[in-house]
């Protein structure tokens, strides 16, 4: 992409805050949107749960890439907190997107986050992009949060949909608590381990971002996952393996349900989910294993 204007939301969370920082080493100019009115020159205000977006802010975006959200992870799974994840995402996206196909000269292309919960527990069975939904509470956010793009669509603009693996990187996301905890020698599997996680590496996951924002032919779901999904016990050994530490215990499943209320089934899940579209539109990944993603994390 040329030198173009990009408007980010979720600028201040992990991918948000490195995809900033990459397309502005790159030469791009980047607005934020922020929930507060506007006080520096990068910034345009934005409020989702009450679908309004300043769309004179989004004049001459060539890109909008939405990446907000409530952490998944983040909190205890109550009834009141699972309604903030679906609104924070459906909402939203429904905002950005009725803004931007209101625009008399709209954007090219709008990245909307999505997640791999879309697929919901998978087992041993590998799923790509062709697959269809789960069943489950994320499965179903997963659903309303991509149809909630649709009057992007319809005016014309390429949508494209990052179902999103788990992120290797230290800063955050799931990877970000575990870092810790192996440091200390306290790392080890999660019930069976026979669970599959589809992990990325956080420079891998901004380089396929880029690549989507680039990759004209692109549209509809892509998944950012790594080419070889790995079991949560192969991701303790090469913790393990990586920080020289012993990976001797493990947590049993009833203790995660009683810490992590429903959020549980889905850390115990399995998601073997496969990067077919990135892989055949010729992205490559810097650090296709397990072993080389946690090292760059690391350095």
């Amino acid at each position: 992409m040329v030198h173009s204007r990009i408007a980010v939301t979720g600028s201040t969370g992990l991918i948000g805050t490195a995809l900033v920082r990459s397309l502005r080493a790159d030469g791009h100019e980047v607005v934020r949107l922020v929930r507060h009115p506007a006080r520096a020159g990068d910034e345009v205000e934005w409020d989702p749960k009450r679908g309004y977006v300043d769309g004179a802010g989004l004049v001459g975006c060539d890109a909008v890439v939405h990446l907000a959200g409530a952490g998944v992870g983040d909190h205890r799974w109550t009834e009141e907190y699972k309604r903030e994840i679906r609104d924070s995402r459906v909402l939203g996206t429904a905002a950005i997107a009725e803004t931007v196909a209101s625009l008399g000269v709209p954007p090219k292309v709008l990245l909307c986050g999505s997640a791999i919960g879309y697929y919901g527990d998978t087992g041993d069975r590998a799923v790509d992009e062709s697959a269809p939904h789960g069943t489950g509470f994320l499965p179903s956010v997963c659903v309303d949060w991509e149809a909630a793009a649709a009057p992007a669509e319809a005016a014309g603009i390429r949508t494209v949909y990052a179902r999103t693996g788990l992120v290797v990187a230290r800063e955050g996301g799931a990877w970000g608590r575990l870092f810790p905890l192996f440091r200390a020698g306290l790392g080890g599997r999660l019930g069976s381990g026979r669970q599959y996680w589809s992990f990325i590496a956080l420079h891998d996951h901004i380089a396929a971002l880029r690549h989507l924002l680039d990759t004209e032919s692109l549209s509809g779901p892509v998944n950012l996952t790594g080419p070889g999904p790995v079991t949560n016990a192969e991701v303790t050994a090469a913790m393990g393996r990586v920080l020289h530490r012993p990976t001797l215990l493990s947590v049993p499943a009833p203790a995660l349900r009683i810490a992590l209320g429903d959020f549980a089934e889905d850390v115990l899940g399995s998601q073997r989910v496969l990067p077919a579209r990135l892989l055949d539109s010729g992205f490559t990944f810097a650090f296709p294993g397990i072993d080389g993603a946690i090292r760059a994390a690391l350095h």
